[in-house]
C-alpha cells in the first residue's frame, strides 16, 4: 500500500521555523496557540520536557512577530494574524547550558544582550550588569522603532538543571538568572509579549519574586498539545508515513503525554521511528536520568507506586533547589504525566502514570540497573524471563529469580540503604516484567482486598504475593492469595491461572519461600 500524498523531508532535531518552511520539511501547524496566546495576554510562562518543540514554538513565535508572512501561507496565522505590525524580538536561549559556573553565565548573558543590541543598532548602557544591561536594550529599542518589544526566553532554567546535584552552584545559577529576570516586570510599559519557556518551574519565592505575573499555561487544558503531535496531526501531516504502520502498537510506544487536554507523541520518537522503522527508546536513550536515580536511592519507594502517584497543583507546579519533590521531578520531566484529575472542594489532584511503553520500560530497565549492581547478569535475566514465560515453566522462574537475588554481593547491601527498604525485593522482581513491556497489574482491588501483582501473558494469569520475613519462611504468601480470593477474577476472565507465594528473607537477602499452585 502506497500514499497518495509526496514524502517531505523529517525535520529531525531542526529547531528553526524558517528553515522547516522553506526547506520542504512536514510541519505540524501550531501558530492557532500562538495567535491565542496573543489575543488574550501578554505575560506567560510554559514548561514542557526536553526535546518536545518548545524551541521550535518559541521560533515560530519570533517568526510571526517579526511579521515574516510568506513563511506562513497555509497555516492558521496567515489569516488570524495581524502582519501590518512587525515587533522588535528579543530572544534569548540558555538551551546549551553554562558549563562553567556562575561567571561563565554571566558571560553567556552580556553575550547575547551585545548580539542584540549590535542587531539593533542600538546603545545599551551598563553592559556590565544584565538586568541593567537589559532595562537599557528594551528602552533603546522601543524608541528607536516606535514598537514596544517582544522578549522570548528559551530553556530559562537550564543553567540551575545542570546543576541541579550541586544545591551550592544550582542556588548561585538561580540568583543570577533571578536578577535578570526581574528587570521584565519593570519594563511593563516598554513590552508587547513575554514568553519564558523551560523543564521545571522553580519557586516564584526564589526565581520569580519580582516576575510574579506570569500566567503559567503549563496545565491549561487549552494548551496541553501546544507542543507534540496529536493524532489528527498525525493524519493530517504524516500521512504519507503512515501506510502500514500498526497505530495501536505506536500509539502504546510514544503517545500518551498529557497536560489535561488532549494527549500528544513526543515529535523526537515520532520523527526518529518514521526515519529508522524500528521501535527504540529514541527521547529516553538522549537523556541521563542520573539525578532521578539519585533521588530514588534517597527516598526508596516501591516502583509499582510510581505509575500511580496522586499529587496537588502547588507540588506538580513548581520546585526548588534542595527540596525537590519526587513527583513534580518525574512529571517536570517527562518521565510521568496526567492520567486523570479530582476536584475536592477547592483542592485539585492529578493521577499520574507513565506516558507510554517507550517511557516505562526504559526507566524501570535503568532503575534495575541502578538498583542491582550486575548489569550484565541483568541484561541476561530479562530475556530468559521472557522465554521461561512463553514456556510457563515456573520452577524455571524460580531458579532464575532466586539465582539472581543470590549473585548479588553481600558489600553491595552493605554500602547501599536501599537494600534495608522492604520493597526493594518485590520492586527489583516487578521491575524485570514491567520492562519486558508485559500487561503488569499492581494491586487490583477485590471485595476481599487488593493482591501484590499479577501478569497476563498469553491466555495466562500469574498471581503473585510478595512477603518480607526475618529468616525463615512463614508459608503466609499463598495461603493470603487463597484465602483472599485473588484468582478468581481472573479465572472468570477465562485464563489460566498460576498462583505464587514469594517471601524474601532479611537475613538472606534472597527467596526463601516460592510457593505454587
Amino acid at each position: 500500500m502506497t500514499s497518495p500524498l509526496p514524502r517531505k523531508k523529517l525535520p529531525i532535531g531542526i529547531q528553526n521555523f524558517r528553515e522547516i518552511r522553506e526547506g520542504n520539511f512536514y510541519y505540524v501547524d501550531k501558530t492557532s496557540f500562538a495567535c491565542r496566546l496573543v489575543d488574550e495576554g501578554k505575560y506567560y510562562f510554559l514548561s514542557r520536557p526536553r526535546r518536545f518543540g518548545k524551541s521550535l514554538f518559541v521560533d515560530t513565535l519570533k517568526e510571526m512577530f517579526e511579521g515574516n508572512r510568506d513563511l506562513f501561507k497555509g497555516l492558521h496565522a496567515e489569516k488570524h494574524w495581524d502582519w501590518s505590525l512587525k515587533r522588535t524580538v528579543l530572544r534569548f536561549s540558555f538551551g546549551d547550558g553554562v558549563k562553567e559556573g556562575r561567571e561563565h553565565l554571566e558571560v553567556e548573558i552580556q553575550l547575547q544582550l551585545q548580539h542584540h543590541a549590535k542587531r539593533l543598532g542600538v546603545e545599551a548602557e551598563s553592559l556590565e550588569a544584565g538586568q541593567a544591561s537589559l532595562r537599557a536594550l528594551v528602552r533603546a529599542a522601543h524608541e528607536k522603532y516606535g514598537q514596544r518589544v517582544v522578549i522570548l526566553v528559551d530553556e530559562y532554567d537550564k543553567p540551575i538543571l545542570d546543576y541541579i546535584e550541586n544545591t551550592e552552584l544550582a542556588q548561585a545559577m538561580r540568583n543570577e538568572l533571578s536578577h535578570f529576570y526581574a528587570a521584565i516586570k519593570e519594563l511593563d510599559p516598554h513590552l508587547e509579549f513575554v514568553l519564558l519557556t523551560g523543564v521545571s518551574k522553580f519557586s516564584k519565592v526564589n526565581l520569580f519574586s519580582k516576575l510574579n505575573n506570569l500566567k503559567d499555561i503549563t496545565l491549561d487544558p487549552r494548551t496541553s498539545a501546544i507542543c507534540g503531535y496529536t493524532e489528527a496531526d498525525l493524519d493530517e501531516v504524516f500521512a504519507p508515513e503512515l501506510v502500514d504502520l500498526d497505530r495501536q502498537k505506536f500509539r502504546k510506544w510514544y503517545n500518551g503525554y498529557n497536560w489535561t487536554g488532549e494527549a500528544v507523541y513526543n515529535p523526537f520518537d515520532a520523527l526518529l521511528f518514521f526515519d529508522l522503522r524500528e521501535y527504540r527508546a529514541f527521547w529516553y536513550e538522549t537523556g541521563n536520568p542520573s539525578f532521578l536515580l539519585k533521588v530514588l536511592r534517597q527516598r526508596p519507594a516501591f516502583l509499582p507506586e510510581l505509575k500511580r502517584s496522586m499529587a496537588s497543583y502547588e507540588l506538580l507546579s513548581q520546585f526548588e533547589v534542595g527540596n525537590i519533590a519526587t513527583e513534580a521531578l518525574f512529571f517536570q520531566t517527562g518521565y510521568l504525566t496526567i492520567r486523570d484529575t479530582e476536584t475536592l472542594g477547592a483542592q485539585k489532584n492529578y493521577f499520574l502514570g507513565y506516558p507510554n511503553l517507550e517511557v516505562e520500560t526504559s526507566l524501570l530497565s535503568t532503575l534495575m540497573r541502578d538498583w542491582t549492581p550486575h548489569e550484565a547478569r541483568v541484561s541476561q535475566t530479562i530475556p530468559r524471563l521472557y522465554r521461561l514465560l512463553e514456556a510457563n515453566d515456573l520452577d524455571g522462574l524460580r531458579d532464575l529469580m532466586t539465582g539472581f537475588y543470590a549473585s548479588i554481593p553481600h558489600q553491595w547491601y552493605t554500602n547501599n540503604s536501599i537494600a534495608q527498604y522492604e520493597g526493594y525485593y518485590a520492586s527489583v522482581f516487578y521491575a524485570f516484567f514491567a520492562s519486558l513491556g508485559l500487561d503488569v497489574r499492581v494491586e487490583e482491588s477485590s471485595n476481599t482486598g487488593r493482591l501484590d501483582m499479577a501478569v497476563l501473558f498469553e491466555n495466562r494469569a500469574y498471581i503473585f504475593e510478595f512477603k518480607l520475613v526475618e529468616d525463615e519462611p512463614e508459608g503466609k504468601a499463598l495461603a493470603q492469595i487463597l484465602a483472599k480470593g485473588y484468582a478468581e477474577p481472573y479465572r472468570l476472565a477465562g485464563n489460566e491461572v498460576h498462583c505464587i507465594g514469594i517471601e524474601f528473607s532479611r537475613a538472606k537477602r534472597n527467596i526463601v519461600a516460592w510457593d505454587m499452585q
